[in-house]
C-alpha cells in the first residue's frame, strides 16, 4: 500500500479519477489502546463496523484480543486473519448451523440470545456443551443515540426472569447484554441501561458471571460533538461496581465505531457543480451509505494546492451512478468557490463506510493509500509522536 503524508499530497501529485480511502493506522492504534488501557473492562471489537483485515491485525497488534462477531462469515474471517483472538457471538438471533460450525470448527463459547427458542437451538447445536458463556440480551431504551436499535432485539421483560433461570442452567458462564443505540451522545445511556441489569438480576435472583454493555459509544461529526469517552467509562463503571454480582464478574463492552471511525477517510473529486449541489465520484452505493439514507453528517475539506478565500456555504452531494436516491442531502459546508476538478476529503469513514461499498453500476473502488496526518477530528488527542506511533502492544 502506498504512503503520502497527507490528502493534499495524494491530490497534487497522483490526481486519482477514482475515490481513493485514506487509511490512518496510528488513529486505529490509538483508539485501540484508549480503550484497552482505561475502559475498566474488557473491549470486544465489533467486526461489522469494519472487516478489514488489516484493522483487524492492527487492532490485535494494539492489544484488542477479543471480537464481536455478528455472522458465520465473521467467524471465519477472524479465524483466518487472527487465529488466536477470542470471537464472542453476539447476534441474537443465528442460524443453528452457524452456532455449530462456530462452536465445533472455530472454538466459539459465547453466545447471545434473546429468547427460549434461541436458547434451545444453542444447546441443540452445539449438543449440550457445558463450556458456554450465554448472554442474555435486555431490551433498552435507544432514547440518547443518534441511531436507534431498541425494536430489533432484545428480551421481552415478561420473560427476562424465566430466560435467566433457564440460561443459567445451560451456562458455565452467564452473562446479561444490551445496546443503547448508535452513538449513544450521553453516558447517561448506559447508568439507565445498568438500571435494568440490575432489576433482571434481582427479579431472578440468578448468579451473574459477565455483564456487556454492548457498543453505542460515539465518535466527533459535525453537530454531533460528545462528551469525553472517560465520562462513559465513569459511569459504567460506577454503576458495575454497584450491582448484585461476584467480586469475579466481568465487565465487557463492543465498540465499532469509537475504534474505527478515524481509521479512514476518502478522497472524491468534483465531477460537476450545480448550484449548491456537487456531483462526485462516491455516493450512496459507496462509502457515505449513511449519509445518503440517514443524513448522517460528516466532515469535510476542500483539498487544494492554494487556500480558498472564499466564505463557507452548505451544499448537497450526488454520487456517482444514475440513480436519484444517490443523493446526500448535507448541508456539507465547503467554500462557495469549489467546483468541477476539485478534491474534496470526507472524514470519519472508517466505520461502515469502508464496510457498506457494493459496486452498483460499474462504480466503486478499492484503491487505499496510508496518511500520517492526522484524521480531520479525534476524541483521543493529536498530540502523539513517533513513538506512540511505532510503540504498539506485541501479544
Amino acid at each position: 500500500m502506498h504512503k503520502h503524508h497527507s490528502a493534499l499530497g495524494l491530490a497534487t501529485s497522483l490526481r486519482p479519477v477514482q475515490p481513493v480511502t485514506l487509511i490512518r493506522p496510528h488513529a486505529a492504534r490509538r483508539a485501540a489502546r484508549f480503550f484497552v488501557e482505561k475502559f475498566p473492562g474488557r473491549s470486544l471489537y465489533a467486526v461489522k463496523a469494519n472487516p478489514s483485515p488489516d484493522l483487524l491485525a492492527l487492532l490485535w497488534e494494539s492489544g484488542v484480543t477479543h471480537y464481536d462477531v455478528a455472522s458465520i462469515a465473521e467467524v471465519r474471517l477472524v479465524a483466518q486473519v487472527l487465529p488466536e483472538a477470542v470471537q464472542c457471538f453476539m447476534h441474537p438471533v443465528k442460524a443453528e448451523e452457524a452456532i455449530e460450525e462456530a462452536y465445533f470448527s472455530f472454538g466459539v463459547r459465547t453466545f447471545s440470545l434473546d429468547t427460549m427458542e434461541e436458547l434451545q437451538k444453542i444447546v441443540r447445536a452445539t449438543r449440550g456443551a457445558t463450556d458456554l458463556n450465554l448472554c442474555v440480551r435486555l431490551r433498552v431504551s435507544s432514547d440518547h443515540a443518534k441511531l436507534s436499535l431498541a425494536s430489533k432485539f432484545g428480551a421481552d421483560p415478561a420473560e427476562v426472569k424465566e430466560l435467566l433461570l433457564a440460561a443459567r442452567q445451560a451456562a458455565d458462564a452467564l452473562g446479561l447484554c444490551f445496546h443503547v443505540g448508535s452513538q449513544a451522545m450521553s453516558p447517561a445511556a448506559y447508568g439507565e441501561a445498568m438500571a435494568r441489569v440490575r432489576a433482571a438480576i434481582v427479579e431472578a435472583a440468578v448468579t451473574v458471571d459477565i455483564v456487556d454493555v454492548g457498543g453505542g459509544f460515539p465518535s466527533s461529526y459535525p453537530g454531533m460533538e460528545p462528551p469525553p469517552l472517560e465520562a462513559y467509562f465513569d459511569v459504567i463503571h460506577t454503576c458495575f461496581e454497584a450491582l448484585p454480582i461476584s467480586y469475579s464478574a466481568e465487565l465487557w463492552c463492543e465498540p465499532g465505531r469509537a475504534l474505527c471511525a478515524e481509521y479512514a477517510s476518502v478522497l472524491v473529486r468534483v465531477e460537476k457543480r450545480r448550484g449548491d449541489e456537487l456531483y462526485i465520484n462516491d455516493g450512496a452505493y459507496g462509502a457515505l451509505f449513511d449519509a445518503a439514507h440517514i443524513g448522517w453528517r460528516f466532515p469535510v475539506k476542500l483539498v487544494r494546492e492554494e487556500d480558498s478565500d472564499a466564505r463557507d456555504m452548505g451544499f448537497s452531494f450526488y454520487g456517482p451512478t444514475c440513480d436519484d436516491l444517490d443523493h446526500m442531502a448535507g448541508p456539507f459546508m465547503l467554500p462557495a468557490d469549489v467546483d468541477a476538478g476539485d478534491y474534496i476529503e470526507i472524514g470519519m469513514l472508517g466505520a461502515y463506510g469502508c464496510a457498506m461499498r457494493t459496486g452498483f453500476n460499474g462504480f466503486g473502488s478499492d484503491l487505499k493509500v496510508i496518511c500520517e496526518d492526522e484524521p480531520m477530528t479525534t476524541l483521543y488527542g493529536a498530540d502523539e509522536d513517533e513513538t506512540l506511533r511505532s510503540n504498539v502492544v506485541k501479544l
